[in-house]
């Protein structure tokens, strides 16, 4: 389904309808993506801890601006392409078509009633909570470094903000927008009922 925005055009599709397709498991607190939950959790949380620890062990600036950025941007790439497709089913990306356009393209697997039971919810807990609250802890910093004066670590800090809030963005236009297609269903397929009924009740008398 198509929907429009003011600047770019947003699109929810199923994410690989093919792919991922597992036997049936029981729905329980299990882990069944340990190494994807890990570096869910690994890349985000070391920026941080060495965000918050460098200053203890290395007097250069620089080294601490480069590690950072390195961590937030792997964290970045895994996030966006690969933690939340198998742990969340979500995906999102962006294309650009022959006509220079920008297109928004947000993916949620297909999930059936039997599929449903090997959805995790560890895994799912882990994913939105490891999401939510590191661009939060990324914002307190930044308005830390703003006022103590730290103008050199503002603009580390801005791109933890910026990278980490791309995603969390992302990953919530995907899971807002699968809700809204399943209400925008319902929505047309009551009104073609209505239309029938009304046409049939016409045509009858």
């Amino acid at each position: 389904m198509l929907q429009q925005d003011s600047n770019d055009d947003t699109e929810d599709v199923s994410l690989f309808d093919a792919e991922e397709e597992t036997t049936n498991r029981p729905k329980k607190s299990k882990i069944r993506h340990p190494v994807a939950s890990f570096f869910h959790l690994f890349f985000r949380v070391s920026a941080i801890v060495v965000y918050l620890l460098c200053e203890l062990f290395s007097s250069s600036f620089i080294a601490c601006m480069v590690t950072i950025i390195l961590l937030l941007s792997c964290d970045f790439w895994a996030v966006k392409n690969v933690t939340g497709r198998l742990m969340v089913g979500l995906r999102w990306w962006n294309h650009i078509d022959e006509d220079g356009k920008s297109h928004w393209v947000f993916e949620s697997r297909k999930v059936s009633a039997q599929e449903s039971k090997t959805v995790s919810e560890a895994e799912s807990r882990i994913f939105w909570l490891g999401l939510i609250a590191c661009p939060v802890l990324w914002v307190i910093f930044a308005f830390s470094a703003l006022f103590s004066f730290r103008v050199k670590w503002l603009a580390v800090v801005i791109m933890g903000v910026v990278l980490q809030g791309a995603n969390l963005y992302g990953y919530i236009r995907c899971k807002v927008g699968s809700r809204k297609n399943l209400t925008n269903m319902a929505t047309s397929y009551l009104g073609k009922q209505f239309l029938r009924q009304n046409t049939g009740d016409e045509q009858t008398s």
